[in-house]
């Protein structure tokens, strides 16, 4: 999903940043359910991968709960 952005996404938690566009990076993270993470996006397209990935996490990845 993030890769299809021309923008720079970083995703972290407990002030630690990863490549947001890395599937292994993110899962590197160990964020389970109940996890704050931060989120920085810039680019021409920011506001459109914000929106998507907002989405997507609503969805829980659309793992089954």
């Amino acid at each position: 999903c993030a890769a299809a952005f021309a923008s720079t996404i970083k995703a972290g938690r407990d002030g630690k940043l990863v490549d947001g566009k890395s599937i292994m990076s993110v899962m590197m993270l160990a964020a389970g359910k109940g996890t704050v993470l931060d989120l920085q996006i810039e680019g021409r397209d920011e506001d459109a991968a914000l929106e998507a990935l907002k989405i997507l996490i609503e969805n829980r990845f659309d793992e089954p709960e």
